[in-house]
């Protein structure tokens, strides 16, 4: 049996690495090797995203924690090189953009252990994201690059990678949004938290652009004012984000929103149900661009640029920047009716695991 080590390092991996580790261990071809970094750890959370999603324990656990960027990335590098040294895997998958997707991919390179990078090719063009430079970096050392959406295609051609590299697989993470939306359907947190089917607006803000100054949370604030005369507002808000309401003392003001409800993060299945009926989706999240495009939920993005192009130029996703005049607008011109309608991008058809495999059992035989 091949072993793989595949790489997770803050939630959004778990629903990428999911469907691949089940669809390795099906194969019967492959020792799957999960190892998490710690990059991103919240030991409740976490948990209940390895329950919901199926996953074993890690196999390995680093333990990273939090730091600067320079300091977790060297972090996971010193850690990553002791376990592949021990390990001697065939290969190591690495998904997404975080600071552990470039330090274990940069370690497995320097020891010649091939590297796979699931969701390769994106792109915003700013490089003042922190996750730009670990896209490219990342795809630019990796032995195979499986792409969700034609716009990875089309950029990596354009870096000059070789097409023999690249392999058009679709996104993965739409794997365990079909595999999980059944069950999210029989879930009791509408009910548990008073909501009715279309009728609020749920809200995920995590990018420090939109959350690390006192003016840009004043600015949300007013957004969300606004937008409570037409609807409910349900706003699962991250711990770090609270501290900062409370550091600007911006809490009362949030309080004072009669129709913003600010909850716990919530677990996949949760969020899942939450962000299904949902009559809009305010976020700066890639992934939730994604999630929403195949559910047909109308979704607005604030931030300036986007690296999935798919969601806006085929599916329900829309670019709306970070004015608030434009914001506000926007909003209540969904919510009055005014919707985009949109189709689910080609393959994104929750099968996308199954085709890595089918690429990886070519490869092996091969090499």
């Amino acid at each position: 049996m091949k072993k793989i080590i595949s790489v997770v390092g803050a939630r959004p991996n778990f629903m990428k690495i999911a469907p691949l580790h089940h669809a390795l261990k099906k194969s019967g071809k492959y020792q799957s090797i999960i190892l998490h970094t710690g990059q991103h750890y919240d030991e409740k959370m976490s948990k209940v995203f390895f329950d919901d999603l199926g996953l074993p324990e890690p196999d390995i656990y680093l333990g990273i924690g939090s730091g600067s960027h320079a300091e977790q990335t060297a972090k996971v590098m010193i850690e990553f090189e002791k376990v592949l040294m021990k390990e001697l895997p065939e290969i190591v998958i690495v998904v997404g953009d975080v600071n552990s997707t470039l330090a274990c991919s940069i370690v497995a390179a320097k020891l010649l252990v091939p590297v796979a990078h699931v969701e390769a090719g994106l792109r915003s063009g700013d490089r003042t994201m922190p996750e730009e430079i670990n896209r490219i970096v990342t795809d630019s050392i990796s032995d195979l690059l499986f792409v969700s959406e034609p716009s990875g295609m089309h950029n990596l051609i354009n870096e000059g990678v070789s097409e023999e590299k690249m392999f058009f697989v679709g996104n993965i993470m739409i794997d365990s949004l079909v595999a999980h939306v059944q069950k999210a359907n029989q879930s009791n947190v509408l009910k548990n938290l008073g909501l009715e089917e279309k009728s609020y607006t749920l809200v995920t803000l995590h990018r420090p652009s939109n959350v690390d100054s006192k003016e840009s949370l004043e600015k949300m604030l007013r957004i969300f004012a606004e937008i409570a005369h037409r609807s409910q507002i349900v706003f699962p808000i991250h711990p770090r984000t609270r501290k900062r309401l409370e550091d600007f003392g911006l809490m009362e003001k949030a309080n004072a929103i009669s129709k913003l409800r600010l909850i716990e993060p919530q677990g996949y299945i949760e969020f899942l149900k939450l962000m299904k009926e949902a009559a809009l989706v305010l976020t700066d999240s890639g992934g939730i661009q994604e999630e929403t495009t195949v559910l047909g939920v109308q979704c607005l993005t604030m931030r300036e640029n986007t690296e999935r192009p798919a969601t806006i130029e085929v599916g329900t996703n829309q670019l709306v920047g970070t004015d608030e005049s434009e914001i506000k607008a926007k909003a209540m011109e969904v919510l009055n009716g005014n919707i985009k309608e949109g189709k689910i991008p080609e393959k994104w058809d929750g099968r996308t695991a199954d085709r890595i495999v089918a690429t990886l059992d070519h490869i092996f035989a091969t090499w």
